[in-house]
């Protein structure tokens, strides 16, 4: 107890030596401050203009940025594809005939799909492919068949139960 009371006894003692230089001291930090402000005052009056151009600039910065992100960033696009199913549980494919014919499974849904009834263009836009591809497929089909026309291949098809 003895000690801070002689340790505060000293410390008031050297505020009261150092009075005049502790108020100098005071009074130029408050002098500074107030000249400090009265620059940003004026800093910012007489600059005006240029701070608000700064801060468009800053917002079509920004704001270009954000644009390019978005048209830069690939677009995901969700394909829902219908795949047939054969319906009956009593139809069964025919593999040996599928496998003599060598039909991928692409042509396979080709002529599943003309069975259906539907057209060239038709099928190219449920199997997500160009008209010219369905074409291909379905020449193809015709070689590997040996038949000419459409209603030949689904005929011979349902024959040898490659479709229902």
């Amino acid at each position: 107890m003895r000690v801070n009371a002689k340790l505060h006894s000293m410390i008031i003692g050297t505020i009261i030596k150092n009075k005049q230089n502790i108020l100098y001291g005071v009074s130029l930090a408050l002098l500074l401050l107030l000249l400090k402000w009265a620059e940003w005052h004026f800093l910012i009056i007489n600059h005006t203009f240029e701070i608000y151009a700064g801060i468009i600039a800053l917002m079509f910065t920004c704001l270009g940025i954000w644009l390019a992100i978005k048209l830069i960033t690939p677009k995901v696009k969700t394909v829902i594809v219908e795949k047939q199913v054969f319906a009956g549980s009593d139809f069964v494919l025919n593999e040996t005939e599928l496998s003599r014919l060598r039909l991928s499974t692409r042509e396979l849904e080709v002529l599943q799909l003309m069975a259906d009834g539907l057209s060239n263009q038709q099928i190219a836009e449920r199997l997500f492919v160009s008209l010219n591809t369905i074409k291909t497929h379905t020449s193809n089909l015709f070689l590997k068949m040996e038949v000419e026309r459409r209603t030949q291949a689904i005929e011979m098809a349902k024959r040898l139960s490659l479709i229902p």
